[in-house]
């Protein structure tokens, strides 16, 4: 019997184990998505809000040689359609707000970044380190805050950067979504700021003798030879607009094209506000900005005093249908002096204001604005508001694989403050961009998306069952996936040490038989 117990204990097990063997393993349910390609929808309960809302803000973004640098991508032949890039971008003090019902990741459904600096070279955006961020959900009672210090970048030589202040506020509700206020909300302020303290579209020579090649058709080989000397006589090159921005040491000006003395902030926010005549609400993205003054050529004999008479503010709101949703915007006005001298008023019935620079024979700096009969070879741009709405009818996803919804979204961007510096067709350099450089200063952009009827604020109601009926089937309850062989392992051990105990057992209480009991008798040949 003894040598029988292990083989029948090892049988009893591979017979209770059999069962579990021969099932196929069961998983945890996967939701499937609706394209091959694309990633699986998040868990969570189904939302029964709906709202997309955008808010950006950035203090002053600088742009060498526009429109100059063709867009990469990776379709054949598509970059041609589109338009050209910066050579090179740059970015202070950004202030972004979002929200998304629609957001892949729970996460991501509100971001607020407040940003020191942004930049990008020939189309390509690193990311940098410095930013206050926060994202929901979970909520967030209390806002993020704190100074903001600008990474080093290729492009310091450009601009110089103050006190950089920053918050970031992000909140959702587990069961109302983005019905919480705000939805997200983040603000930047920065003391100084000096851009463009160089031109590096421009060549640092001051000789330009046999450098304009290009036809002029407004100079003759005499008044091309006279604008050479002129440019040889001027305190710096053209890179430093004549010494214009080579600094001023008396008055302690360190030489930039632009520069802010004042505080500018910026505000972006996301909210949902009430919807007249409706418990529903509407999609409101808000951009503001609050700036005193700006400087242009600081310290020099020739500087250009804005002030900021009316702050510019962009609001988008949508209400889920075009004729009650609309876009509202209050342009900047600004006043441009020199000197004590009024050169003109930038608002909306005039968002352009044109100020010439040239070379005067006997001066080592250039003339900027009145210049009687010296010859112009740039023109600094001024222009304002560069307002721009678009809107959209919504039949269907608001975002990929999400739910169809009917609704309106619309958007708009803005400027405060658009300053170009252009080349005349007396500066005749070979390969001279359009532009030779762009400072925008309160670049605005809002956009904002709701279902029709608005933005439903509640937790999903669960289904009553009818009158007499059982009601809704419970889901079947599924099985946790089984990831290693640890599930299988555990009860096929304590198993085979229950059987293989019952083995003892059963051997021990069998009667023990002794060996004479198991001998039978001989018999002899007398029986």
């Amino acid at each position: 019997m003894r040598p029988l117990a292990l083989p029948a204990a090892a049988l009893l097990v591979a017979l209770a184990a059999s069962p579990a063997f021969a099932q196929p393993v069961v998983t945890t349910p996967v939701p499937g998505p609706q394209d091959p390609g694309q990633p699986p929808a998040s868990s969570g309960p189904e939302l029964v809000t709906h709202a997309i809302g955008d808010a950006g803000t950035g203090l002053a973004v600088v742009r060498l040689a526009p429109d100059s640098t063709p867009t990469n991508t990776v379709l054949p032949g598509f970059g041609e359609r589109l338009p050209k890039q910066s050579a090179a971008e740059i970015g202070v003090g950004l202030a972004s707000a979002q929200a998304n019902s629609e957001a892949f990741l729970g996460y991501e459904r509100a971001v607020a970044q407040a940003s020191p600096l942004g930049f990008a070279v020939q189309g390509r955006a690193p990311q940098t380190p410095g930013t206050l961020v926060q994202t929901a959900s979970p909520d967030n009672p209390e806002p993020l805050t704190g100074g903001l210090t600008p990474p080093p970048t290729p492009l310091d030589a450009l601009l110089r950067v103050g006190l950089l202040n920053g918050s970031a506020h992000a909140r959702w509700h587990d069961e109302l979504g983005p019905c919480v206020s705000p939805v997200a909300d983040a603000r930047t302020s920065v003391a100084s700021l000096s851009v463009l303290n160089a031109i590096p579209t421009l060549p640092s020579s001051q000789d330009l003798t046999g450098m304009l090649t290009q036809d002029t058709p407004r100079l003759d080989e005499q008044a091309e030879r006279s604008l050479v000397d002129n440019l040889k006589q001027l305190a710096g090159p053209l890179s430093r607009l004549g010494g214009l921005l080579s600094g001023t040491p008396d008055s302690g000006a360190t030489g930039s094209l632009l520069s802010l003395p004042d505080t500018l902030s910026a505000h972006s926010t996301v909210e949902l506000v009430d919807l007249p005549g409706s418990a529903n609400k509407a999609v409101k993205s808000t951009s503001t900005l609050q700036a005193a003054s700006i400087r242009l050529l600081q310290g020099t004999p020739v500087e250009l005093r804005i002030d900021v008479v009316s702050q510019p503010a962009l609001t988008a709101l949508s209400t889920g249908d075009a004729a009650t949703s609309s876009v509202t915007y209050t342009a900047p006005v600004l006043r441009v002096a020199q000197g004590g001298r009024e050169l003109g008023v930038l608002d909306a019935a005039n968002p352009r204001l044109d100020v010439p620079i040239g070379v005067l024979p006997g001066r080592d700096l250039p003339l900027v604005g009145d210049l009687a009969d010296a010859l112009d070879i740039g023109v600094l741009r001024l222009q304002i508001a560069q307002f721009n709405q678009k809107e959209q009818v919504i039949d269907g996803p608001l975002q990929q694989g999400g739910p169809s919804v009917k609704g309106f979204m619309l958007g708009a961007t803005a400027r405060l403050l658009d300053l170009q510096l252009l080349p005349t067709d007396a500066l005749g350099l070979p390969n001279l961009p359009s532009a030779l450089a762009q400072v925008s200063l309160g670049e605005q952009i809002v956009r904002a998306a709701a279902p029709t009827g608005g933005v439903v604020c509640g937790a999903p109601t669960p289904t009553q069952p009818e009158p007499g009926g059982a009601g809704p089937a419970a889901p079947p309850k599924q099985q946790l996936a089984y990831t290693n062989a640890a599930y299988k392992t555990v009860p096929i051990f304590w198993t085979g040490t229950a059987l293989l105990l019952l083995g003892v057992v059963l051997v021990a209480a069998l009667p023990a038989r002794r060996a004479g009991a198991a001998r039978a008798p001989e018999r002899t040949p007398s029986d």
